[in-house]
């Protein structure tokens, strides 16, 4: 055990010390695996970090949430059939009551809907400000955390009060500072509204979901007083109870909502069922293909570094071949001469692949400024990195390596 420790130790020490002596082969070496690594890490590790992201964001949604509406997740393309879902009725906020008694699945039942409009407050106008007029039980169903002030009562919402829970956004913008807007008073379509609480910075949204930041949270009572709530695309959120199958609350659903709306049984259904289920399915298949993308580029760039290597290692050999004959005259057995070999074509694979993590690390800082999405590297990726550099040493040595250590002596050293 011993003398093979020793063997490694003087493999490495003689591997880099030929590196140093070498200096513009080894930057070239380098150079092809520094970059190799760094496109396979990169990719994968934004692929990665974006699946994780839009994951979480589909949790958000609620993993046994239904969303009746008008319109069916997934829509697109050439075949969508827009001119048969346009003529559905938009669900409206007296159908929650029934639903809400004969659904016997679920576990609590909102309705909300969109509109937007300007918010002044002294001097100072936001345009266009999107607002969710919600009934009591949204935030059981969408929870978030208020970081200043506190959320609509129960009395705020059965009376239509005046009052408004905002995103951090709207209130920074308009107050400088979110915790400055608890009890200011700001205009919203000509009425004064008290902003009662402040909701905790969420941060970026890629799916375009719930942005809590940059919205408002108003009662749909009296949302529905200062805009037309009959004409806007409301729709229903049930949450089922606990360990509750959402296929069986669908199903449940559709029957209630089909009797809601006095369908005969000949007619289809004239709103739809909308689930995470079905978009986590897309979500599955979208993410496979490009793993199998990043895989191929991990393939490809293994290859062309196995080849870089593998020529470096056997101008090398060549070079040497009078140091490998002398080395074998005096003593030095196989193993030793392929030993010392395998572990300088190593050590420059691992050497180049840490100078690519080094690189991916400066590199997620940058991606997570620009994507507006944490960018990270699994440890499961480093360990992956660190193996790949280390089996593209091997297998690009192994072959030069044989051949510098089954020379004949006296052959090596006459060679010129």
């Amino acid at each position: 055990m011993r003398k093979t420790f020793e063997i490694f130790w003087n493999s490495l020490l003689f591997a880099s010390q030929e590196l140093r002596k070498n200096k513009l082969r080894t930057f070239l070496s380098l150079l092809g695996i520094t970059f190799g690594i760094f496109c396979i890490i990169s990719v994968m590790a934004t692929v990665s970090s974006l699946e994780s992201n839009v994951r979480n964001e589909f949790k958000s949604f609620g993993n046994n949430t239904i969303y009746v509406q008008k319109w069916p997740w997934g829509g697109g393309g050439s075949d969508y059939p827009w001119w048969k879902y346009m003529s559905r009725p938009n669900p409206k906020f007296r159908e929650m009551i029934p639903v809400k008694e004969k659904t016997s699945l679920a576990g609590n039942v909102a309705f909300t809907y969109f509109n937007a409009s300007s918010i002044e407050y002294e001097d100072l106008l936001l345009s266009s400000v999107n607002w969710y007029g919600v009934t009591e039980e949204f935030s059981l169903i969408q929870p978030f955390e208020i970081g200043f002030g506190r959320y609509i009562t129960t009395s705020e919402f059965n009376s239509g009060a005046p009052v408004v829970t905002m995103g951090y956004n709207v209130a920074e913008k308009l107050f400088d500072n979110a915790d400055n807007a608890v009890g200011k008073t700001v205009d919203i379509k000509g009425r004064a509204v008290k902003v009662i609480g402040v909701i905790k910075k969420q941060g970026q949204n890629l799916l375009g979901g719930w942005d809590f930041d940059n919205n408002i949270i108003i009662p749909y009572v009296f949302a529905s007083q200062i805009g037309n709530a009959n004409r806007s695309d409301g729709f229903l959120i049930v949450k089922g109870k606990e360990n509750i199958p959402v296929e069986d609350l669908k199903n449940e659903l559709r029957g209630v909502m089909r009797s809601v709306r006095r369908l005969n049984p000949k007619q289809e259904d004239n709103f739809a069922l909308n689930d995470v289920s079905s978009g986590t399915a897309q979500l599955t298949s979208i993410f496979s293909g490009m793993t199998i993308g990043g895989i191929a580029i991990t393939i490809l760039s293994f290859i062309v570094g196995i080849f870089g290597v593998a020529n470096i290692m056997f101008v090398t050999v060549r070079e040497r071949t009078n140091i490998i004959g002398l080395k074998k005259a005096i003593g030095a057995k196989r193993r030793t001469i392929l030993s010392e070999f395998l572990m300088e074509s190593a050590f420059l694979c691992v050497l180049g692949g840490i100078i690519g993590l080094l690189l991916v690390f400066l590199l997620t800082f940058f991606l997570t400024y620009v994507l507006k999405f944490q960018v990270t590297i699994s440890w499961g990726l480093f360990f992956g990195a660190v193996t790949t550099c280390i089996l593209t040493g091997i297998l690009a040595g192994v072959i030069p390596a044989f051949i510098a250590a089954r020379m004949d002596p006296v052959v090596a050293i006459r060679s010129k």
